[in-house]
Order: structure tokens, then sequence, then C-alpha cells
């Protein structure tokens, strides 16, 4: 208190100067409408930069469950697709759309938890596990294309083989044409991957897109792989493609996990049949 009676007496006129300009512009502004105008402008101005500042904030604080509330959302855009069915009834257009089709495949949401780009044999870990339904040789995707393929499962996460893994190899097409082959990494450029087996006769052209060629239980047909950046001749037969890979690892946040309800059925009877 002794101290607040001391600084008031120390600055005694210059408190009474504030007091009495605040009293003085209080005046002007209740009794001119063009000044009243200005202060009203003013002050919206300043609340609505303050506002905007804490709404940005507060958005920063919710992006984290705005994103997972996004991915969920897509999780069950992609799971109500018509390519995520297959047909039952080979002649069914008269018949219910439940009825004559069947869920082929179902996506499951995944936050990566950890992931490496600068390695020959890279890894990514996963916030979903077994109690989610993820099993081993199941595909992963991003929103922007393919990440990899589930390599080992625990109750609640998962490690995925990524494409820039120089162990990995994913049978892809070009979609122009039709024509497939193997796509690998060479593990150099975390942007780019090695796209062969393509015979010298195709036409290429640079930025034709490379997908999934749909040859196995893995990953649907059609899903984005990269486009063409260049190509070679390989040993005069089949080119040498360089492809620049449409998911981005070095941002990889979230992704789904491919769950082909089909896969095993498949799988018996390739095994049936002898198929390697």
């Amino acid at each position: 208190m002794r101290n607040l009676i001391r600084f008031i007496l120390i600055n005694h006129f210059i408190i009474l100067f504030i007091v009495f300009e605040t009293i003085a512009l209080l005046m002007v502004f209740q009794r001119n409408t063009y000044q009243q105008a200005i202060a009203l402008s003013v002050s919206r101005n300043i609340s609505g930069y303050v506002n905007s500042k804490i709404f940005s904030f507060r958005q920063y604080l919710d992006l984290h469950e705005t994103n997972r509330a996004l991915l969920k959302e897509n999780e069950r855009l992609r799971n109500s697709l018509l390519s995520s069915y297959k047909l039952k009834i080979p002649a069914a257009a008269s018949v219910e759309f439940d009825s004559a089709w069947d869920q082929q495949y179902n996506f499951i949401s995944a936050r990566v938890i950890a992931n490496s780009v600068n390695k020959q044999n890279n890894f990514i870990s996963i916030d979903k596990g077994r109690v989610h339904g993820v099993e081993p040789d199941m595909g992963v995707i991003s929103g922007e294309g393919v990440v990899g393929i589930v390599t080992g499962v625990s109750d609640n996460f998962s490690t995925v083989i990524p494409l820039l893994n120089i162990d990995l190899r994913i049978s892809s097409r070009l979609k122009n044409t039709g024509y497939f082959g193997s796509l690998y990494w060479d593990g150099k450029d975390p942007k780019t991957a090695i796209f062969g087996d393509i015979p010298h006769h195709v036409t290429l052209n640079p930025g034709d897109s490379v997908v999934t060629s749909g040859f196995s239980a893995i990953f649907p047909e059609g899903i984005m792989v990269g486009t063409v950046t260049d190509f070679d001749f390989e040993g005069g037969n089949f080119y040498t493609i360089t492809v620049n890979l449409s998911t981005d690892f070095r941002k990889l946040n979230y992704t789904y996990v491919i769950e082909d309800k089909f896969r095993k059925e498949l799988i018996e009877l390739e095994n049936v049949s002898g198929y390697d």
C-alpha cells in the first residue's frame, strides 16, 4: 500500500493528465456523430483483429481432432465407393444394390507414429493393429496414392514396409495403355521409384500415370502410384522408367489400410491350383 501511494505521489501529474484526457475524449465522442463513427470503426477493427487471432489459435489447438474427423469421414466415403464392392449376381440390373453387391474392400484409417526415409530399408509404424482388423500383407495407401504393405502386427500397432524399401516390389501398370510391370525403389531419391518390364515398343510420355495393376490380393486396381518423369532402354528390350511417386513420404501423417474381404478365398484357390 505504501508503495502504491508513493507511486501516485511521484506520477500524479501524469495520472491527472490521463484522467482529464480520457474525460475530454469521452465528451467529444458523446457529442459528435463523426467522432463516434470513427471510434466505432476503430473498435470494430481492433475487436475483429483480436477475435480472428483467438479463432486462429483455437483452430490450431483443434487441428489434431479436425484431422482425425476428416480421416474418419474419408474412411467412410472410401468404404461406400462402388469400387469397394464386387457384383454377386452377373445380370443384376434389376436387383437391389444391397443384395446384388458384396463389399470387397474395407478401408481402416490409421495415423503414422514413426517413419523413416533416409535408409535403404525404411519402415513405417501406424497406430492401428490386430484389434482394429489389421493383418499382415494388407495394402496401405494415403490420400495421394500407394504407401506400402503391412508386415508386422500387434494388438494396437502395425509396421509397414513402404515403397521406400529396396526389398519391396509393387505390381503396377500404365494407366493409358494397360501395360503392366514391376515398380521398385532403387534406394536413392525418396521422391522417385523405378518401373520396369515395359517393352520398348510401348509409347511413353512424361506425365503418364502409373497405377496399381490389381494382380494381387493386396491393392485394388487403379490406385495411384506416380507419374512418368523419364525413361530409357534397358538392354534394348525393356524400358527403365523413372516414376515420380504420388505419395510424399516426408510429409506422411495419415494412411488407410486396405482389407480385401475376398483375399483368403483367392489365396486358397491359388494354393490349390499350385500357383507360386
